[in-house]
């Protein structure tokens, strides 16, 4: 099995990333029947969108913090741990925010795309579903469109809902809403579109994010998940991403 191994800066990662390239080779990434990502979950999706549509998955390593999108950093028998590992299939979000200027940007999330406040002021956000307003106005710090994997990143800490992978579903959650203040969020099916027009945006300034690209000073952000679209990650068996997010709803 030829493998292409990334590796974070950090110093744990890097000494990794030596030790591993000594023992298995190192083979450049057109080359490799497998990618494995030596950080955490923030490399993880970096590293997912480098090889987003290639026909090659991503088996990552955790040397980060929460790792919750990586396996145990074990470098023994690594060759087996591949061969036995499970996929799970990625469909990022594509998010089209048009900023206060008129420009249009595009970028890809396999978390999660949300908006925040740029300055003390709460942003005020009108919404839009398939088409159709659903809240006139909300006045809050942001709101998160997140994905069934990422629902147990921001979107959990936001007290947003964990979505199964298989759920077809996406969270859309609000950041500490002040008005309307008992206003939760909503499940949206995977096919949903989501408008999001920014109000008084010249005193509210507002910041769209897709994962690790941030837009500021938008007005407009489009939201909808891109089917066509996949990345395929591996993880060891009875560890994989859809028991870990049942899992995540037990932890007390």
């Amino acid at each position: 099995m030829k493998i292409h191994f990334v590796a974070s800066s950090t110093d744990a990662a890097q000494a990794a990333l030596e030790r591993l390239s000594e023992k298995y080779g190192n083979v450049r990434l057109h080359d490799a029947d497998v990618v494995v990502c030596l950080g955490g979950d923030g490399f993880m999706l970096e590293a997912l969108h480098k090889v987003l549509d290639k026909s090659i998955a991503i088996y990552g390593m955790n040397y980060g913090t929460v790792g919750f999108l990586m396996n145990a950093a074990n470098e023994n028998d690594l060759l087996q741990r591949l061969e036995k590992s499970q996929p799970s299939i990625l469909h990022p979000l594509h998010m089209v925010a048009t900023t206060v200027s008129g420009a249009v940007k595009s970028a890809l999330a396999f978390n999660d795309v949300f908006l925040f406040r740029q300055t003390r002021q709460t942003s005020r956000i009108k919404i839009e579903i398939d088409g159709r307003t659903r809240l006139e106005e909300l006045i809050c710090d942001g709101i998160i469109v997140s994905t069934p994997a990422g629902s147990t990143a921001y979107n959990l800490s936001a007290h947003g809902p964990i979505v199964p992978l298989s759920a077809n579903i996406l969270p859309l959650t609000p950041i500490s809403a002040f008005r309307p203040r008992r206003w939760r969020g909503a499940l949206l099916p995977s096919s949903a579109v989501v408008k999001l027009t920014l109000l008084d945006t010249e005193k509210r300034a507002t910041a769209a994010v897709a994962d690790f690209t941030e837009i500021r000073n938008v007005a407009e952000v489009v939201v909808r998940e891109d089917r066509e679209r996949q990345a395929t990650i591996l993880f060891d068996p009875d560890h994989g991403l859809s028991e870990r997010i049942i899992a995540e709803q037990f932890i007390a």
